[in-house]
């Protein structure tokens, strides 16, 4: 009976707070409310909360969340939920637009601020639904440095500890195995570093410089899609590029248009995908694309 009372009140609630049918499972269900701006925030808190938490990723499939903006029902789930898992460095340009409670919010970078990239001279220029945009400001892929990746990781696990005190020791137990997960990849970055540290290599977008500096690439970006053929004035500004900095391999975020691809290996340069995995992959999770993005970057010449 008590149970029954206690679902109908949890109806009652949610129809005069005009909660959504996911946000009454949620409730219901007694989960931990996770709100996250990117797939690598996602796959820490599904990875330290288990069964606990109900993990939200709001951005559309096939939308790069760094560019996404929440609708007003995004931002109404957002102010609903118990914890919001930022990444920071400037990655939600959106947040200083919205109203969110200050208690909810875990700025996972903010403990290693002070080693944030600030990106000079940046372009404007345009792709995907976020239309018009540039890279100017703080190099936000903070996560590819497995590193603060781990870093990022841990502070999400205070912010749930914060708010399940009752669960700290599952918490800290799975984030331990997270750790170790992202320090074997940390360690075989490094490695592969090390042996490619005097290749020049190009990089399609300007995403990778903390994977440039953790394991000491030698990387210089262009801003091309990998499904927009480059003007002609961009094929010549990679030859004049390629005089100076003679890579033999362009990492893409994706696989780039065989036409692209056809024309680059013209010019002597091969095509590879390192996939920042901000959004949640169709197959496997956070580790398996890294380990794919490893084996990637070990075929280039």
């Amino acid at each position: 009976m008590k149970l029954v009372r206690g679902l109908l009140s949890a109806a009652w609630l949610a129809l005069i707070s005009g909660f959504s049918c996911e946000a009454l499972a949620d409730l219901e269900d007694g989960k931990l409310k996770v709100f996250v701006s990117n797939y690598p925030l996602a796959y820490f808190a599904e990875r330290i909360g288990g069964h606990r938490v109900a993990v939200s990723l709001p951005v559309p499939a096939g939308e790069d969340p760094a560019f996404w903006r929440p609708d007003p029902e995004a931002i109404s789930r957002m102010q609903k939920a118990d914890l919001i898992a930022l990444n920071g460095a400037d990655y939600e340009k959106w947040l200083n637009r919205v109203s969110l409670p200050r208690l909810k919010q875990v700025d996972t970078s903010a403990g290693f601020k002070a080693a944030y990239i600030r990106i000079e001279n940046a372009v404007t220029h345009s792709h995907g639904p976020g239309g018009e945009h540039s890279h100017d400001g703080i190099a936000f892929t903070t996560w590819l440095d497995l590193a603060q990746a781990g870093k990022q990781a841990e502070a999400l696990a205070l912010g749930v500890i914060r708010k399940r005190p009752e669960l700290k020791a599952v918490f800290l137990e799975n984030l331990s195995g997270l750790q170790a997960d992202l320090k074997v990849l940390d360690d075989e970055l490094l490695k592969l570093g090390e042996a490619k540290k005097n290749q020049p290599l190009l990089g399609s977008h300007p995403v990778y410089q903390y994977l440039a500096r953790r394991y000491g690439l030698n990387l210089k970006s262009v801003h091309w899609e990998p499904n927009e053929m480059p003007p002609a004035a961009e094929w010549v500004a990679l030859d004049e590029t390629l005089i100076r900095h003679p890579a033999r391999t362009m990492i893409w975020e994706a696989q780039p248009s065989p036409e692209i691809a056809a024309r680059l290996k013209e010019k002597g340069v091969s095509s590879a995908v390192l996939d920042p995995c901000a959004q949640r992959p169709e197959q496997g999770d956070f580790l398996s694309v890294m380990q794919a993005n490893i084996a990637n970057l070990e075929s280039t010449p």
